[in-house]
């Protein structure tokens, strides 16, 4: 069963594409036709798409690794911040912080010194400063939390890259592809679809079309992460059963047995003896 069907994707706007002049090429198997101007995108493959995309994205999240979502775009924004918190998942809205993949251990300083400054004003270290330079501290935490608050807790790289527009995310994408990271992409008529692995046509324009997209992909993992979850309920029910029950207990009275085993043999060995010196 499809995740997301023709019909959905129809009403959300999802077939419109960008005018036939500023079309790339790459985009021609997804185009289904031309009219008045605009490239109409075949909904038939998006669905096969999105398919695809969705059933990889619910394998990775149901083994247990991290999907970073990049959308810096006005109308992605918000439905990207809120789906990628709904599914637990980090998210970048704001500016792509250049080499934030290519130089990640950069990026985890300015993380941790979000967190310093978080534990120094708590424990009272920051009480004898000036209000100005209290107050360029507070600016300094509200710039690092704008713009890297949403993935404080990648503490590694990412397994996986959703990007809406490919275009307006380059950087972000050529950062994944030269470290290898599989990007999964909502791709317009107007963008290049050869850097990204797994491409869902669809208007990257439209807020209604990134927010079905999203839904059915966010959907997917979710079920990846509760598959996750009763997986590891049923691992450690089956370790329970599978354990001796009494292992220990058994064992100390295994031993008292012998023991005691062994005492009357000792006994009975020196009774035998001192009735054969008797004789």
């Amino acid at each position: 069963m499809s995740r997301v069907n023709f019909d959905t994707l129809l009403e959300a706007g999802c077939h419109f594409g960008h005018l036939k002049r500023k079309w790339n090429p790459a985009m021609a198997p997804y185009i289904f036709m031309e009219r008045n101007g605009i490239h109409i995108i075949d909904l038939n493959k998006t669905v096969a798409k999105v398919d695809e995309a969705a059933e990889a994205l619910k394998q990775i999240a149901k083994s247990g690794k991290k999907i970073l979502f990049v959308a810096t775009k006005k109308q992605a924004k918000q439905i990207v911040a809120e789906k990628a918190t709904s599914v637990n998942m980090p998210y970048v809205i704001e500016r792509w912080p250049g080499g934030m993949l290519t130089n990640f251990p950069t990026i985890r300083k300015a993380v941790k010194k979000m967190a310093t400054i978080d534990k120094l004003t708590n424990d009272g270290t920051y009480a004898n400063l000036s209000k100005r330079e209290i107050l360029q501290i507070s600016r300094q935490r509200a710039k690092l939390e704008k713009n890297l608050g949403s993935i404080a807790d990648l503490t590694r790289l990412p397994s996986a890259l959703f990007v809406v527009d490919v275009m307006k995310e380059n950087i972000a994408v050529r950062e994944a592809n030269r470290l290898g990271i599989p990007v999964f992409a909502i791709v317009d008529t107007n963008s290049d679809p050869s850097n990204v692995d797994y491409v869902i046509p669809a208007n990257d324009d439209a807020t209604k079309s990134i927010e079905v997209i999203m839904d059915a992909c966010c959907a997917a993992m979710a079920e990846g992460l509760e598959e996750r979850k009763a997986e590891k309920v049923d691992m450690e029910a089956a370790g329970e059963n599978n354990a001796p029950k009494g292992g220990k207990k058994k064992s100390v009275k295994a031993r008292m047995d012998k023991a005691e085993e062994d005492a009357i043999n000792a006994s009975k060995a020196a009774a035998f003896m001192t009735k054969e010196d008797e004789a």
